[in-house]
C-alpha cells in the first residue's frame, strides 16, 4: 500500500516582463511508503517546492495524477490524514505554546476539550516543551519553534507527515533531537514521513528511501543504500597493534581476506571491518554534475 503515488506530474508557470512559459515539472513519478522516512532532494530551482505545493493541493498541476492512501483523490477526508510543517511557518507570537496547539487542535480535530488537552500534554512532552507550555512563542528559540511546529503537524495524529526543511537553522543538539522524533514517528508509530532538506548528512542518516529531482525530473528514486553502494570505495579494517588502534584501507575482498589473515598471524586484534561507500553528499554532487538530459 502506498501513502502517496505521483504519476507524470507536470507544471508550468509564466514568468518575466514579457511572459514566457517556464516548465518547472516535466513528468514527475514517485511513491511514498508507510512506516518509512523518504528524503526529497534537489538543488534550488529543481522543482521541490512546486511538487510539494501540488501534493498539498496548494497549486493545480497542468497534468498528471496524484493519489493518496491507496488510490484516493485529495479531499477533506484525505487532508485530515496529512500533517505539514512548512519551511517558514507562521507563528502567532502572542500565544503560548499550549494556546498555539489548542488553536490548531480545534481547527484540525474533533476532540473534546479534555481529550485535546491530554493530546497536547503528550505532544509537549514528546517534543520536550512541557516546561515552556505557558511561555509566549515570541520568547521561543529557533529550535523550540521547530519543535512546536512539529507538534502542530502531529496534533491531529496524521498518517502522512510532510516536513519542508525541518532541520534548517538548528544547532547540532536540536538537529539530533528532532531527528530522533522523526524516527519515532515513522518507525514506532508507522507513519509515512516525507521531508525536503538541503542538509545531506541528516538525510543520509534518517532516510530509508530517497527521491532526487533535477531540472523538473526524477533522477533517482529508491533505497538510500542502493544509491550509496553504486560506488564502492573498498574496506577499512580497525585493529589493535600493541594496544594502539590503527586503521587500514584495502581495495577489494581478496585483499581484505589476505590482510585479515596477515593481521591475525601477527597477533593483532581486529575490532571492526567497514564497507566504504560514497557519502550521500558525494552521490548528490555526482548527480548534479551530470549533463542535463
Amino acid at each position: 500500500m502506498s501513502v502517496l503515488k505521483v504519476s507524470n506530474l507536470k507544471k508550468s508557470y509564466k514568468a518575466g516582463f514579457i511572459p514566457r512559459t517556464q516548465e518547472v515539472l516535466k513528468g514527475i513519478d514517485f511513491s511514498i511508503e508507510p512506516g518509512k522516512i523518504t528524503g526529497f532532494l534537489g538543488a534550488n530551482g529543481a522543482g521541490k517546492t512546486t511538487t510539494m505545493k501540488c501534493i498539498l493541493g496548494l497549486c493545480e498541476p497542468d497534468s498528471g495524477d496524484i493519489r493518496y492512501f491507496n488510490n484516493q483523490l485529495l479531499d477533506r477526508k484525505v487532508k485530515s490524514k496529512i500533517g505539514f510543517l512548512p519551511e517558514r511557518p507562521y507563528f502567532y507570537e502572542y500565544l503560548t505554546g499550549e494556546e498555539f496547539l489548542i488553536f490548531y487542535g480545534q481547527l484540525s480535530t474533533n476532540l473534546k476539550k479534555s481529550d485535546l488537552k491530554i493530546r497536547i500534554k503528550d505532544l509537549l512532552t514528546k517534543v520536550d516543551l512541557l516546561h515552556a507550555k505557558d511561555k509566549a512563542l515570541r520568547g521561543y528559540s529557533k529550535g523550540m519553534l521547530q519543535k512546536i511546529g512539529f507538534a502542530q503537524a502531529l496534533i491531529h495524529d496524521p498518517d502522512f507527515v510532510i516536513l519542508d526543511e525541518p532541520m534548517s537553522g538548528l544547532d547540532p543538539d536540536g538537529r539530533y533531537y528532532l531527528s530522533e522524533l522523526i524516527k519515532e514517528v515513522a518507525h514506532q508509530e508507522g507513519k509515512a514521513v516525507f521531508f525536503s532538506s538541503h542538509l545531506l548528512p541528516d538525510a543520509e542518516r534518517l532516510c530509508q528511501n530517497l527521491v532526487i529531482i533535477k531540472n523538473g525530473k526524477v533522477v533517482f528514486e529508491g533505497e538510500t543504500l542502493k544509491l550509496l553502494e553504486q560506488v564502492h570505495r573498498g574496506f577499512e579494517i580497525v585493529f589493535a597493534k600493541q594496544e594502539k588502534l590503527e586503521k587500514l584501507k584495502v581495495e577489494d575482498e581478496n585483499e581484505l581476506q589476505k590482510k585479515i589473515d596477515y593481521l591475525r598471524s601477527e597477533n593483532n586484534r581486529i575490532f571492526e571491518i567497514k564497507k566504504l561507500n560514497m557519502s550521500l553528499e558525494e552521490a548528490f554532487v555526482n548527480i548534479a554534475l551530470e549533463k542535463k538530459s
